[in-house]
């Protein structure tokens, strides 16, 4: 298992940039797949974005973040950053890190992910 400590949260207007991140540590990094979650009141934690552990062309978007959010990581600093452009106030949630060695947990099965972080509040006022 890995530990994650996300960062970054806060409440901004819409239509302005945020930057989540999430500092892993206990476990081999660059092992694991990672993932961005979110979860507003009231309802399900769902899925944001996805991406493989070296990165590059492998990442994966929910359709109503697809062209405003971006996932990155920086395997040498054991960090996984979430992007937010043109957030808008439905993007208002608790924003969860999380990360498996199974890439298909963190894409279709979040039941089944091995390690989540503590989450941070993000709010977008319109």
């Amino acid at each position: 298992q890995v530990h994650l400590v996300e960062s970054g949260g806060g409440l901004v207007q819409a239509g302005t940039s945020l930057t989540l991140n999430c500092i892993a540590s206990g476990s081999t990094f660059s092992s694991h797949h990672m993932g961005w979650f979110r979860q507003a009141p009231g309802k399900e934690r769902e899925f944001v974005a996805s991406i493989s552990r070296f990165g590059g062309e492998s990442r994966r978007y929910a359709e109503s973040v697809k062209g405003r959010f971006a996932i990155s990581r920086d395997n040498a600093k054991n960090v996984v950053f979430l992007q937010m452009d043109y957030r808008r106030p439905e993007d208002t949630a608790a924003y969860y890190c999380a990360a498996d060695t199974t890439l298909q947990d963190i894409i279709e099965d979040l039941e089944a992910i091995n390690s989540w972080g503590q989450g941070t509040q993000v709010a977008v006022s319109s």
